[in-house]
């Protein structure tokens, strides 16, 4: 029988502790599906429990001006899709439209300041009434302000005055709940002492066994403040999995990686420590794994950030030929061969929906915390936040 959803409450919802996240639909560089196989695979997450979705505003590589496009339906006809936010929020939107209304579906999408703007209420008004005609409903669940992009320079501290009027359009109903995306442990506690008590419901941060940046001071200021973390790159792009075990670094240049999986390995063998110590770090995890019934490397990757009581879901990301594959598959606690895998699909939590389950249900035991410190140990990661700054500070 496999382990009851754990859950946990984010503004005025209860959701699961693992959410998929949207983001890749915003570029064709993890690849493209029709939006049919896109929306059969968010049923099937629906199906099994993990009702929480997580959108992205993108800013592509692309022109400016150019559009991305992705086939829709059995036609393979082109949709046209601005550079701007992608394809994530018309998709949930249109997907949750097909749903019955007593099916709760969350989605948590960004607002992101490109340029310098005066953030009056018109301008911010607009930029929720935006989300809300993509996402086809009359309020945001969660709008979660992002640090990246302008906002990025803490000097033009218009993100209060933002959030200020934020708060004012949640007292009004077009917003459900507020968080923050990518904010740091200082500009994040100034927030929230300066908007009050439960005016901010999340920051999502990067963390994971290889990225502790948020245990060196965001931890705390999500207790003072009753915020709960959202986490992204949990699994490393993939790489925190059972396929990597025993295998050599891959070359960061070759073109087999995804974007995700670059950046990581990046952190991994530059930031963090090396590949052969990596590699011991995935055996202590497979060991850790057998443990506790032979639950997967990534499971107790996952199971390791849950384990933090700041945290309230740990986002994986799905990947429009992820999302494409697994609403074609059978359940199954197996990782399928490579040859059953299509060309580019990332590997991790994502591609079985259904073994998410095995991240719930335990907890790490203090003997596996310490065999999993004893290799920390030996890396850079209490060192990271100052090597690289705190959480978001790589995208300053």
């Amino acid at each position: 029988m496999a382990p009851m959803m754990e859950t946990f409450r984010l503004g005025p919802f209860v959701t699961p502790r693992i959410w998929t996240g949207l983001w890749q639909l915003s570029s064709n560089a993890w690849g493209s599906a029709s939006v049919s196989k896109v929306r059969q695979g968010m049923a099937r997450h629906v199906e099994l429990g993990y009702t929480a979705f997580d959108m992205v505003r993108a800013r592509s590589a692309y022109p400016v001006g150019s559009v991305l496009l992705i086939a829709i339906g059995s036609s393979n006809a082109l949709w046209p899709v601005a550079d701007h936010y992608g394809s994530a929020e018309i998709i949930f939107g249109q997907f949750r439209g097909s749903l019955p209304p007593s099916q709760q579906v969350v989605g948590a999408t960004k607002w992101c300041v490109f340029k310098r703007v005066v953030p009056t209420r018109a301008v911010v008004l607009a930029a929720v009434q935006e989300r809300m005609e993509r996402m086809g409903t009359t309020s945001v669940d969660l709008l979660q302000a992002s640090s990246r992009f302008h906002w990025q320079d803490y000097s033009d501290q218009n993100y209060l005055t933002a959030l200020r009027i934020l708060k004012d359009l949640k007292a009004e109903g077009l917003i459900s709940a507020i968080g923050l995306c990518n904010f740091d442990a200082i500009r994040t506690d100034e927030i929230c002492t300066q908007l009050g008590p439960g005016a901010i419901a999340s920051n999502q941060v990067q963390f994971s066994i290889i990225d502790t940046r948020p245990l060196h001071g965001m931890t705390d200021v999500c207790e003072k403040h009753g915020l709960r973390l959202l986490t992204y790159g949990t699994l490393c792009g993939g790489f925190l999995a059972d396929k990597w075990l025993g295998q050599p670094e891959p070359d960061l240049y070759s073109g087999n990686l995804t974007p995700s999986q670059r950046k990581y390995l990046d952190m991994i063998v530059k930031a963090w420590g090396t590949w052969s110590l990596f590699q011991s770090l995935l055996l202590t995890l497979r060991a850790i794994g057998d443990r506790h019934g032979g639950l997967s490397i990534a499971n107790i990757a996952t199971r390791w950030v849950l384990d933090h009581p700041a945290v309230g879901a740990v986002i994986v990301g799905a990947s429009l030929r992820t999302l494409s594959f697994i609403s074609k598959t059978p359940p199954s606690s197996h990782t399928p061969p490579q040859s059953a895998r299509p060309p580019g699909a990332r590997l991790g939590l994502s591609e079985h929906p259904d073994d998410n389950h095995r991240a719930f249900g335990f907890r790490l035991t203090d003997r596996d915390n310490a065999d999993i410190e004893a290799v920390l140990a030996h890396s850079n990661g209490r060192t990271i936040i100052t090597s690289i700054g705190d959480c978001g500070a790589e995208y300053r």
